[in-house]
This record gives C-alpha cells, sequence and structure tokens, in this order.
C-alpha cells in the first residue's frame, strides 16, 4: 500500500476532519480514505466543459425569456 503526506493543511482542516472522524468512530487517516473513495468513485465528469453547460441547460427554453432593457453603467460625457 502506499502513503500519502498532506503538508500545508489548514488547523481548520485538520480540526474539522478530526470532528468528522470522531462522528463516525474512526480514525482521521481512515475517514481521509473514506472521502478520497467516495469522491474518485463518483468520477470525473464526462466531456467538455461546453457539452456539460448545454447539457445543463437544454431543458430551458430560453428562447421566450425577456430581454430586459440595458442601462448604460456611466452617464455619458458632456458635449464639447
Amino acid at each position: 500500500m502506499a502513503s500519502l503526506t498532506i503538508r500545508n493543511l489548514d488547523d481548520s482542516l485538520k480540526a474539522d476532519l478530526r470532528l468528522r472522524a470522531a462522528r463516525h468512530g474512526c480514525s482521521m487517516e481512515e475517514e481521509a480514505r473514506q472521502i478520497l473513495r467516495q469522491t474518485l468513485a463518483r468520477g470525473a465528469p464526462a466531456g467538455s466543459l461546453a457539452r456539460r453547460i448545454h447539457d445543463r441547460f437544454a431543458g430551458l427554453e430560453v428562447e421566450s425569456l425577456p430581454i430586459p432593457a440595458r442601462k448604460p453603467s456611466r452617464p455619458a460625457p458632456e458635449p464639447g
């Protein structure tokens, strides 16, 4: 089995991990292993970012949404 050292871990993150491990009745190392297993088991999203964005909003009828009038961000310069 491999070992992993995590440097520069925030104290608050370590404290959160310790509390989470205590709630689950295991060591911090075992809790970290469980978190890694669960996170990596989900896998990376498939496809490009553009494809994922398209898929997320594909069901919306955006053509029917009203387009609000634009307002200038600053006043027009005075002539002159």
